[in-house]
Order: C-alpha cells, then sequence, then structure tokens
C-alpha cells in the first residue's frame, strides 16, 4: 500500500524509517489529572515536577516487533526528588552522558496496561543527544517486554497516532482490515474510523439474521437498494467461504467533492464493510487494497 508517512509525535520530524515507529506520550498519566499550574518544566521538557503528584524524567522505552520493526516509545519514569535534581543539575552538563538513575513507569502503555504501571526500570545515557534508554527491567513484566520480540499488529494497533507503516487491525469476531500507513484510529458507535487529510475508511461489522443464508444471498440482502453501477465501477471476486463486492462513484456521481468507495466481504453468517472517501481518484487503488485487506479468520472466530 502506498504509505503517507505521518511526522514523528515527540519532534515533528517526518518518519520516514519504516523500521523504526517513534510514539510519545506527552505527560505522565497522574499529571493529566493535574492542573497545569501545578506542573513545572525544570529548564528542558524532559523534567517535570507536579506538585502534589511527583517528579518525573522523560526517557526512551525500545521494544522489539515482529517484521524487523523497533516501537521507541517517549515516556515518562517517576522518580524520586533527588534523582530529579542530579538529572537537573547533568542535563545541560558534559556529564550528562553518564547519566543513569531507576525510576517507576509512569505510563500505561498498551497492549500491557495495567501490567506495567509503576514497573521498576534503569534508564541509562546511550548517546549524548537523545533521551535516556531505559535498558533493564527489574519486575517480570519490564524484565520480558525488554527481552521478548512482540507481534508488531497486535501491539501498533492499540495506537490510534498516525503510524508509518501499515497495521493489520482486529474488528472482533475473527474480522480484521490493514490500517494503512498514516491513518489515524478511533472507535465510535461500532464502527472503526481510520483518517488522514485526504482519504477515510469507516469499517462496519454485520450479522446475518437468516441462519445458515448463503453469502451471495446474504450480499444481494445488504445491496438492496444500492446503485446500479455500470461494470466499470464495479467488482465481484472469491474469497475462501464467501465473496466480496465493490462499487465506487465519483464526484460527478455522487454530488459530493470527494470520490466514495464502498466495499463488503461476505461469508457464513456475517460481513464487514469498508467505506472508504479520497480526493484523488488514484486514490481508488488505496480503496481497493484496503477492501481487500477485510479478512475473516475462522480460527479467532467466536
Amino acid at each position: 500500500m502506498t504509505a503517507h508517512l505521518p511526522t514523528c509525535s515527540c519532534c515533528g520530524d517526518t518518519l520516514a524509517d519504516e523500521s523504526r515507529v517513534d510514539i510519545g506520550f506527552n505527560l505522565p498519566d497522574a499529571a493529566l489529572r493535574a492542573p497545569e499550574a501545578t506542573r513545572h518544566q525544570l529548564g528542558v521538557r524532559a523534567l517535570l515536577r507536579v506538585d502534589g503528584v511527583g517528579c518525573f524524567v522523560r526517557c526512551l522505552l525500545p521494544v522489539s516487533l515482529t517484521q524487523a520493526t523497533e516501537l521507541v516509545m517517549g515516556m515518562w519514569l517517576e522518580v524520586d526528588d533527588a534523582t530529579l535534581r542530579r538529572a537537573q543539575d547533568l542535563w545541560e552538563d558534559p556529564r550528562y552522558a553518564d547519566l543513569s538513575f531507576q525510576g517507576k513507569i509512569a505510563n500505561r502503555i498498551q497492549p500491557w496496561g495495567d501490567e506495567l504501571v509503576g514497573a521498576e526500570v534503569t534508564a541509562r545515557v546511550g548517546d549524548a543527544e537523545e533521551l535516556p534508554y531505559v535498558v533493564t527491567g527489574h519486575g517480570p513484566a519490564a524484565a520480558r517486554l525488554l527481552a521478548e520480540t512482540w507481534d508488531r499488529d497486535h501491539v501498533l494497533s492499540r495506537f490510534p497516532n498516525p503510524l508509518p507503516v501499515d497495521v493489520r487491525t482486529s474488528l472482533g469476531d475473527g474480522w480484521s482490515v490493514v490500517r494503512t500507513a498514516g491513518l489515524g484510529a478511533s472507535f465510535a458507535d461500532g464502527t472503526d474510523h481510520f483518517t488522514g487529510p485526504d482519504r477515510s475508511v469507516a469499517v462496519n461489522l454485520m450479522e446475518d439474521d437468516v441462519p445458515g443464508r448463503a453469502p451471495e444471498d446474504f450480499l444481494a440482502a445488504l445491496m438492496a437498494g444500492a446503485p446500479d453501477k455500470l461494470p466499470a465501477q464495479r467488482r465481484t471476486e472469491p474469497v475462501p467461504g464467501g465473496l466480496r463486492y465493490a462499487f465506487w462513484l465519483t464526484p460527478e456521481d455522487n454530488g459530493r467533492p470527494r470520490h466514495e468507495f464502498y466495499g463488503f466481504t461476505v461469508v457464513t453468517g456475517s460481513a464487514a464493510g469498508a467505506f472508504c472517501t479520497y480526493e484523488d481518484p488514484a486514490g481508488l487503488a488505496w480503496a481497493q487494497e484496503t477492501w481487500r485487506s477485510l479478512n475473516h479468520d475462522l480460527r479467532t472466530a467466536p
């Protein structure tokens, strides 16, 4: 799929290297609930004291993913006051290169969630031009996080940020779809939304209320009332256990500024539909790839 490369959530630079994904947490979780007046940056954005909450240092947490990808998260460690003051003293000093300290993970990071919050780790400066890296986990969860290689799609699909790589995302009930690089993700009213400046996708699941109905008949019911498009603007293709069907509309057809694409994949008992919009006519190829990425895996269905 064509990658619409996003920018780094930490620094705003374009992310062109698909072997590394950078994601940032702007604040420690506990600081999100604190009034802004209680948050005090100590000279640099990476050092933070929050009145009545605690002291924090921003660090980089590297996680190995499958498909030769590294996830690097800009996250926060909670430290004691003495550690924060020592970090402040060394931050702009040549001795910063030797900075090492322990702290507790202060962000709830999915898909690990509560398992990691509060876990003790050690961070150390490896490059004087970068934030300290988390290098050692002192409990089972943190040690495992750093030692293992994790499934890329399972991990990255939990982040709504636009990413520099395509990510296969679970829709539930055994269904999944590929979220294209550069699209942010959200979920509302039973619909998965993937959006970017020039394109968007809304994906829904549909259950057949007629037991045992053939996929072809279920599709016919779904398409009742849909526009009868010319052959050049529709496709029907077989898939294991069912079929997929799509049609598309141009602004001349729909009277709206964007192109529209409606794609369905149907198996016995259920279906998934992807509604895509895009500005450039060349986006049709992207919409078709998104539609064809709709997949139903019986092994993961309930």
